[in-house]
């Protein structure tokens, strides 16, 4: 799905999304990472939604949002709350969907000017449908 441009263009924005990928400002990722407005995409090192541990999200936490929006994959499913124990503990909430609302989610979030960090699992399998 393609998005229209906004306002928000000094900003790390989505631009477009399928379930191979995101274009943040009109360059493609294929592989999982964590999106912040005001900072560069950056790789996030999870292979798939099963391999995720709390290390991953302490990762996040450094990074001080307020919110995370953390994109499944293809389909919404919920962290373990052990795994996100670390940000619970900083007062950051996480909300866990698929990765095409996540998208939608975060730019609304972003142009709100919250301090919010999409993070979308992309899973080689899960992009072939398996």
């Amino acid at each position: 799905m393609k998005l229209h441009a906004t306002s928000t263009q000094q900003y790390q924005t989505v631009t477009a999304y399928d379930d191979a990928g995101v274009e943040i400002n009109l360059a493609h990722f294929g592989a999982s990472l964590v999106v912040l407005p005001e900072a560069a995409p950056a790789p996030w090192p999870v292979a798939a939604f099963d391999r995720l541990t709390a290390e991953h999200f302490a990762q996040i936490g450094a990074l001080s949002p307020d919110v995370v929006i953390l994109g499944t994959g293809r389909r919404q499913r919920f962290v373990h709350p052990k795994l996100t124990t670390v940000l619970t503990a900083r007062r950051i909430g996480v909300e866990c969907m698929d990765n095409q609302a996540a998208c939608r989610t975060y730019n609304i979030l972003m142009a709100e000017g919250r301090k919010v960090a999409l993070a979308l699992i992309f899973d080689a399998a899960d992009a072939s449908g398996a």
